[in-house]
């Protein structure tokens, strides 16, 4: 929804981030698994961190509801030093540099089932709030049969560079839109929300597609692959425990990028037939020009509870400007999200009706038609 309120260039950056930030929580999350399975053939040290990571994740998947929060650490001034090798016209502009330094991603979901076993029909409400230096950027919220939606749209435009738009500006005949310009709650029914996103986009409603249709691996493939993914974890991480009094503790796991990636693909290049189609596997010479700096992941446990987990990137940027660079991910108990109090029922429809008898001149090209999706 963000992405309907800037020009081309700042969906594109808009999708970028949000995509970035999808990719690292789900690596994040990926590697922490390997590096909790590793337990099973590591020094006495390796044995021992990887059994309580393993048991913090544990307690997580009978848990019901999760919070996590998602954020960079790192400053606008080494975020511009990281894009200083790229062309003039294609430079981190200085207000996106600002809002990823600051920016955090919020998510909360409740389900009916232990989240381990939980697919997405079981997840009974879900809460996600973008935010950047000056509040809250984009929220959204899953309640019921209802999604609920807000956004800063003077934000959003004025960050991405696209036209600049002011509730004030629009005429009547923007309803819905005119709305959501000015910062206020909307509500969709989200069946009918579905529905009509699929026949904008030329294909089926958004969640009808056939199940059966996505590439599954089998239990006897998962074995072989967590099996070679723990040999090379074995090998080439390296874990180190440190306590204090009050029940927190550290477990950092360290390795040289390059070289653990290689070898990680080197392992499954053998099971690549069992994979799902179009599961490509990169070669050792595509990996040549990744840099083998070692990177390093820090699990914090609180009581047994996995809290947060940090993942130090800064060597991987190879810049002497870039001292500090992470990727930080805070955990909890989910809160339940509430409708809020005030929104205006609209239809997804009525809200493209009034975006475009109210979008500002120069919000569209003839590119960006020419690149819509044919229905």
């Amino acid at each position: 929804m963000v992405g309907l309120f800037s020009d081309r260039s700042g969906r594109i950056y808009e999708e970028t981030v949000i995509s970035a930030i999808r990719k690292t929580f789900t690596a994040t999350a990926v590697a922490t698994v390997v590096l909790a399975g590793s337990a099973a053939c590591g020094t006495v040290e390796n044995l021992s961190a990887g059994q309580k990571l393993d048991r913090a994740f544990e307690k997580l998947g009978k848990e019901r509801s999760l919070s996590f929060e998602l954020d960079l650490d790192a400053d606008a001034a080494t975020l511009k030093a990281m894009d200083a090798g790229a062309e003039p016209g294609e430079r981190m502009p200085d207000e996106a540099a600002e809002l990823l330094s600051d920016a955090r991603i919020s998510v909360s979901v409740q389900s009916r089932k232990p989240l381990e076993k939980s697919g997405e029909k079981d997840f009974k409400a879900m809460a996600v709030k973008l935010s950047g230096p000056d509040g809250a950027l984009f929220e959204y919220r899953l309640v019921g049969d209802y999604t609920y939606v807000r956004a800063d749209v003077e934000a959003v435009s004025r960050i991405s560079g696209g036209p600049e738009m002011s509730a004030d500006e629009l005429p009547d005949s923007a309803g819905a839109f005119k709305k959501l310009v000015a910062g206020e709650w909307l509500k969709m029914n989200t069946k009918e929300m579905e529905q009509t996103a699929g026949s904008i986009a030329g294909g089926p409603p958004l969640g009808d597609e056939d199940p059966s249709a996505e590439p599954t691996l089998d239990a006897r493939t998962q074995k072989k692959i967590t099996k070679a993914l723990r040999q090379v974890i074995a090998r080439e991480v390296d874990f180190r425990t440190s306590g204090g009094d009050d029940g927190t503790e550290h477990i950092e796991a360290t390795a040289p990028f390059r070289t653990l990636l290689t070898e990680l693909f080197d392992e499954l290049r053998p099971l690549t037939e069992e994979l799902p189609p179009g599961a490509e596997l990169p070669t050792a010479k595509d990996l040549e020009d990744a840099p083998n700096k070692k990177v390093t992941a820090d699990f914090t446990l609180k009581n047994g509870d996995l809290t947060e987990v940090s993942v130090d990137l800064a060597d991987l940027a190879e810049n002497a400007k870039v001292k500090k660079f992470a990727v930080v991910l805070r955990l909890g108990k989910g809160e339940q999200a509430t409708a809020p109090a005030g929104a205006t029922e609209v239809r997804i429809d009525e809200l493209m009706e009034g975006f475009m008898g109210g979008a500002p001149d120069g919000a569209f090209t003839e590119e960006d038609f020419a690149e819509a999706p044919q229905g």
